[in-house]
């Protein structure tokens, strides 16, 4: 009789193994938000078929805000080691910023209007093959930096003075009411010339007189600052196409460079409206911003440093 090839029938028994594991039922929490922008229950129920065709099951389902995000004691005792959030990210931020210190891995899927941390997590791939590389085991977890202000932490950007208006008319395109649209694109162009401006202090970046909008970025070389403007009526004719193109980032403006602290001050002395990844949140006055990192591991399959 002839001899057993062992080395071949220990490859096949490796090949069945890994075949077994990659068929393992892996049980994640997922958080979803219907106000966000992708979220309607037909993109939901896809979502949910490429979970299971990637061999998760989803053990518990959050409506957020409807419902209170899960914590990392809630995580624990449902034994989830995998928390999925499909939804903007101001909710994902949300979500986030309440888990600090949990064990876990948080995978970001874009189910918002811009989804800046979805694409700063995993660049331009389509979400199906993001999930297929976590299924697969091809991720790495990152803890990226953060823009921490006296009003909480930005995970994908943040945005201070009067300009950060034109987030209300980022909503109501969103909601496709052209009406509101019009009526928060003329109160937006209206702060955007009225408005005091503000301006870098520390370090003295761009112009002293300041400007109606700022972006701050973080970034892992540190909080990259950009200026926009609108000073001229084609300025504003710039601004308000991008606008329609549902991406206000895409108007007239400077990169002034980077920073890893940097003071922001209004004109007027007022506190610094500020945009925490799209939500509204009031500053200091003035009010600093520092380089900081996130306290919770997400997942990444193409990090934008």
């Amino acid at each position: 009789m002839a001899g057993i090839d062992r080395a071949n029938l220990n490859r096949e028994r490796s090949a069945a193994s890994d075949a077994v594991t990659r068929m393992e039922v892996r049980h994640i929490w997922l958080v979803t938000n219907t106000a966000s922008g992708s979220n309607e229950e037909e993109a939901l129920s896809a979502l949910r078929r490429l979970l299971a065709d990637a061999g998760f099951a989803i053990s518990r389902e959050t409506a957020f805000p409807e419902e209170d995000a899960p914590s990392p004691g809630d995580l624990a005792r449902e034994n989830i080691g995998l928390l999925a959030i499909y939804a903007g990210d101001g909710t994902i931020n949300s979500v986030v910023t309440g888990l600090d210190g949990w064990s876990g891995s948080v995978l970001v899927l874009p189910g918002g209007t811009m989804n800046l941390l979805y694409h700063r997590l995993h660049g331009n791939r389509e979400m199906a093959d993001v999930i297929a590389e976590v299924a697969g085991g091809r991720t790495v977890s990152v803890r990226p930096t953060t823009a921490r202000t006296s009003a909480g932490d930005a995970l994908a950007g943040l945005l201070a003075g009067p300009g950060t208006r034109w987030g209300e008319v980022r909503e109501a395109l969103r909601a496709a009411d052209m009406l509101a649209t019009a009526d928060q694109a003329a109160e937006a162009l209206a702060e955007t010339a009225n408005g005091a401006p503000v301006a870098c202090r520390e370090p003295p970046l761009g112009l002293e007189e300041g400007y109606p909008l700022l972006a701050i970025d973080p970034t892992e070389a540190g909080l990259r600052l950009t200026a926009y403007h609108a000073d001229t009526p084609g300025e504003y004719l710039s601004q308000a196409w991008a606008m329609l193109r549902r991406n206000f980032r895409e108007g007239p403006h400077d990169d002034l460079g980077l920073a890893q602290r940097l003071v922001i001050e209004s004109q007027d002395g007022e506190p610094v409206e500020l945009l925490i990844d799209g939500e509204p949140a009031a500053g200091g006055a003035p009010e600093q911003v520092v380089l900081a990192r996130c306290g919770v591991d997400l997942l990444a399959t193409d990090y934008a440093e």
